[in-house]
């Protein structure tokens, strides 16, 4: 699903606001959860599912796979999701 359903699916639902009104909310909450993650805060959204940063150690014998050649991967930062209870019920149903 792209955040264009999203907006037609939420116009459905809420007949008083416009599409550029839904647009620009659905944008402020996604930027709302990118800069708590940058700020590396954890998000959490009851019934769906946390957001958190985790750090990736920095690799110092890693290898290219096509040269063998040994090199440094330097620390980074990823986003990782757990799912709520409520979600995985949902989903195995």
């Amino acid at each position: 699903m792209v955040k264009s359903e999203i907006v037609k699916i939420l116009k459905k639902n809420h007949k008083k606001l416009n599409y550029s009104q839904i647009s620009d909310l659905v944008d402020a909450i996604f930027s709302e959860i990118s800069k708590s993650l940058i700020k590396n805060k954890a998000v959490e959204l009851r019934n769906f599912g946390r957001y958190s940063i985790k750090t990736i150690k920095a690799k110092y014998n890693a290898r290219n796979p096509r040269t063998n050649e040994i090199i440094y991967v330097p620390e980074k930062k990823k986003i990782s999701f757990k799912m709520s209870k409520h979600l995985k019920e949902e989903i195995n149903k």
